[in-house]
This record gives structure tokens, sequence and C-alpha cells, in this order.
């Protein structure tokens, strides 16, 4: 499984999906904030679907159940944006 999503990166437009995720967030806070702080939401920048879960690794297996050839946005809800792209992208995917 893991060559597949090193493919599906490699032909994603990262920096896309990290500004229409962001972007879609904005919007989407106010229903997440504060009562789910710490929690992550992988975000569908096609469909705008937002999948929650407590860490990234859950958001993601949520996301993929649904879309498995899907790269999304994840976000670290009640967190600078820009500190939890530079973090996930830092550590790669995650490895829970």
């Amino acid at each position: 499984m893991g060559n597949n999503n090193e493919e599906l990166i490699k032909k994603a437009d990262i920096q896309k999906i990290a500004e229409e995720g962001t972007k879609i967030y904005a919007r989407l806070k106010v229903k997440y904030e504060p009562k789910e702080n710490g929690k992550f939401l992988a975000i569908d920048i096609d469909t705008e679907k937002a999948y929650l879960g407590n860490t990234s690794a859950e958001a993601l297996e949520l996301a993929r159940q649904n879309h498995p050839n899907k790269v999304f946005c994840v976000i670290k809800i009640g967190f600078d944006v820009a500190e939890t792209m530079a973090k996930s992208f830092a550590h790669g995917l995650p490895a829970e």
C-alpha cells in the first residue's frame, strides 16, 4: 500500500491541495473549533467533505475508505494551518 500512496503524492499538486484545503478549512472551522481542537480533518478539496479523526492517520483512513485514490489536505483543528502543514510535510505520511 505504501508504494501506491507514494505514487499518488508524486502525481498530486501538493501546493494546490494545501491552498485549497486551507481555504475550505477557513469556512468549515466554525463547525469544529473549539470543541474538536487537537483532532484532525482530512479534507477532500474536490467535494469539500471533511473527515474527522483523533489522529491524522485516523482522519486519512476515513477519507480513503470513501476515496482510496486521492490525496487529502490534513489540518489539525485549532492550530495554525501553516504550522500543521509544515509538520505533516516534515514527517511525511503518518505511520500510525
